[in-house]
């Protein structure tokens, strides 16, 4: 009879009102002769303090392992701290494999009716028809709590990327599936399946109405989500003993959870970005960026915002728990991070937003992600349109590729990335990152 194996025992959760979310990824790293697979198990906790935690269960056969819990980042006036645990486990895919996080209880005055919390995380590790090798989760983050005005309508463009290249698509958690409790998506959001969750404003400013009025939805609300990778085609999917199950494009193969806590504001004299609401300036990188660096290499993403009727007080992240960030003043910010070298061939998600004040009421920026690739060269064909001015005399071809450069490095590839032309109209990308 397998057990349930305790995968993290920190500070025992009681019952106290200061959870705010979760997520949990898995990389599969090696298969092993006897079927096992060596996995690296990510997750972020989000509470109030950073001395709150709980404790993760694995029903299956996962074996062990130390864990260590470091701080992602902390919002300064004490709503919240996220952390990263981060777990090696060798799983033997015989069995369905779930990870439980389940206590008590979410922070005060959630409007829709959330109290306990329960997340569920689905593993396959099989191997797969189409890529001879074991299932990698969706890829994914988010910050414990983001902010909107009661009258602003925003969508938040969620990060959905998958390894092995599979269909990403979001719903909210099922009580019958036993993945949330109770699961109660917010009535504030709607949530398309391509992972675009969005909040629709419910009253506007006017001439009669007043900014101080308080509307009946303002609060927070508890965002339980399930993000679930589908296959492009048919897969079959064979464990150690050669079992085999197929995999429809309409079916899921693993499922990850993502939770976190919507924050809706009093109403804001102006939703137009830039005025009290944090805009994003370049070279910012856009929602979705994909970003390539190397293990034991730094990358740095750099990241500025202005408002003129609201003061910038800081960014907040999510992501690698030793990322680092910095700030210049201004609403200049940077993050900088380092992979380690067993992180080559991993790609990484990265979540942001800006803070900003005015009379002590906070306005956040729009969230944006970035993927981060951890690895090797990348080599790609890019179909894109270049604009240039040439002085007399130069060269048609070396400006055109200097051109084309320069807009790929504001897009997030490396300054040392090297084209070549391979005929007209076509254009060879070979990023080369050396290492150290």
């Amino acid at each position: 009879m397998l057990l349930p194996v305790l995968l993290l025992l920190l500070l025992g959760s009681t019952q106290a009102t200061h959870f705010l979310g979760t997520v949990m990824t898995y990389y599969p790293k090696q298969t092993h002769a006897d079927g096992s697979v060596t996995v690296f198990v990510r997750y972020k906790l989000n509470f109030r303090s950073c001395l709150d935690s709980d404790t993760w269960y694995c029903s299956g056969s996962c074996g062990s392992s130390a864990v260590t819990l470091e701080e992602v980042d902390l919002e300064p006036s004490g709503e919240w701290c996220q952390r990263e645990g981060l777990l090696t486990l060798v799983i033997f895919p015989y069995f369905d494999t779930q990870f439980v996080l389940a206590g008590g209880n979410w922070i005060d005055n959630i409007q829709n009716a959330v109290v306990s919390w329960r997340a569920l995380t689905g593993v396959e590790l099989r191997k797969r028809s189409d890529t001879g090798r074991a299932n990698n989760s969706p890829q994914t983050t988010i910050l414990p709590l983001v902010r909107v005005p009661s009258n602003c309508q925003r969508d938040f463009n969620l990060l959905a990327f998958d390894p092995d290249g599979d269909n990403v698509k979001c719903r909210f958690g099922s009580d019958s599936l036993s993945e949330c409790y109770p699961c109660a998506p917010p009535s504030v959001l709607s949530l398309s399946s391509s992972c675009i969750l969005s909040f629709n404003e419910t009253s506007s400013i006017n001439e009669t109405s007043s900014i101080n009025a308080t509307s009946s939805i303002e609060g927070p609300y508890a965002v339980q989500l399930v993000m679930e990778d589908f296959p492009r085609q048919d897969i079959t999917l064979t464990n150690p003993s050669g079992l085999q199950e197929t995999k429809t494009a309409n079916q899921a193969i693993s499922k990850i959870p993502l939770q976190f806590v919507l924050q809706v504001d009093p109403a804001v004299p102006s939703c137009t970005e830039g005025i009290y609401l944090p805009k994003f300036l370049p070279p910012t990188p856009e929602n979705r960026a994909q970003l390539f660096t190397r293990g034991n290499q730094a990358l740095e993403i750099s990241i500025i915002a202005e408002a003129r009727n609201s003061t910038i007080s800081e960014l907040l992240f999510s992501g690698p728990s030793s990322m680092v960030k910095n700030s210049f003043g201004s609403g200049n910010f940077s993050l900088r991070w380092t992979p380690s070298a067993r992180e080559e061939g991993e790609s990484h998600p990265v979540c942001f937003v800006v803070q900003a004040t005015s009379y002590s009421v906070k306005y956040h920026s729009e969230l944006r992600c970035v993927i981060v690739h951890v690895g090797y060269n990348v080599l790609a064909r890019v179909n894109m349109k270049v604009f240039s001015s040439l002085t007399s005399g130069g060269n048609v071809t070396d400006a055109l590729l200097q051109e084309i450069k320069e807009q790929l490095v504001r897009l997030g590839l490396p300054s040392n990335t090297t084209l070549n032309l391979l005929k007209s109209g076509s254009v060879l990308v070979n990023t080369t990152i050396p290492g150290g």
